[in-house]
């Protein structure tokens, strides 16, 4: 009976329009932007880079992030000739975000356009672009099954830019948790359809919200990867709109 009930179930969803499941994995993608966030977060990271041969790079950092991590400042506060580096983040809906990194070597705010968004962050498997959000209506989805991953079940999402979107991925392939609506595993493929990043995250729960605890970037094609762990994570703390201006990079936090 089993058997039959699969067999009726799988041809009713051959009959099914196409549209239906672009409806269903779009679904997906707003009730992953839509999930509650806090009003702010503030962090320290430890950022790992780990090149093919092994040899590693520790640096620590300090964050601050506003209105869904659309506004964002870091500092980094080692190695010393890391130290005292910034990074200003604004994103906009109908303009171009605003990028900033302080370099006080050189006494020098340098600002990333959008045609540097390919670019590394620091030596790091992260480009510009990724530290900017995914806006939902850029982008097209698809279900592309499910898959239990590390023991959490998951939808398999793909997204691609919507023609006159300009990004520097033509797609990716998402594992989103169908208990918590987050990703856990995000691959990222070049213009060529090569697989070029893979992008694993794991979170903890504090006040109700699922927030960051390790992101692991692997650029699979250079054979490098990038880890980030947070730590003293506080929420909802009443970060001031106007922390976040370029004249702040130069200000390290106590």
């Amino acid at each position: 009976m089993k058997a039959l009930t699969r067999t009726i179930t799988i041809s009713l969803m051959m009959a099914l329009p196409l549209g239906l499941f672009a409806q269903t994995a779009y679904e997906i993608a707003k009730a992953m932007d839509e999930k509650e966030s806090p009003a702010d977060m503030k962090s320290k990271m430890t950022m790992t880079l780990t090149n093919k041969q092994g040899k590693t790079r520790e640096s620590t950092i300090s964050s601050i992030a506003a209105d869904d991590n659309r506004k964002q400042i870091i500092w980094f506060l080692s190695p010393p000739d890391d130290k005292g580096v910034a990074f200003l983040k604004i994103e906009h809906a109908d303009k171009d975000d605003e990028m900033r990194l302080w370099l006080p070597a050189f006494k020098k705010v340098r600002r990333i356009s959008s045609k540097k968004k390919a670019d590394s962050f620091m030596g790091s498997d992260l480009s510009y672009e990724d530290m900017t959000s995914r806006e939902l209506e850029e982008y097209t989805y698809e279900l592309k099954g499910e898959k239990i991953v590390d023991g959490v079940d998951c939808y398999i999402l793909e997204s691609t830019p919507k023609e006159g979107i300009t990004r520097t991925y033509k797609r990716f392939i998402t594992y989103v948790s169908k208990a918590d609506m987050v990703p856990i595993l995000d691959e990222a493929y070049d213009m060529r359809d090569k697989l070029l990043k893979r992008r694993i995250m794991k979170y903890s729960k504090q006040k109700g919200y699922e927030l960051p605890k390790e992101i692991y970037v692997e650029n699979v094609q250079k054979e490098h990867n990038t880890r980030l762990v947070f730590k003293d994570i506080e929420v909802d703390t009443g970060v001031e709109e106007d922390l976040f201006q370029e004249k702040n990079l130069k200000r390290l936090p106590r």
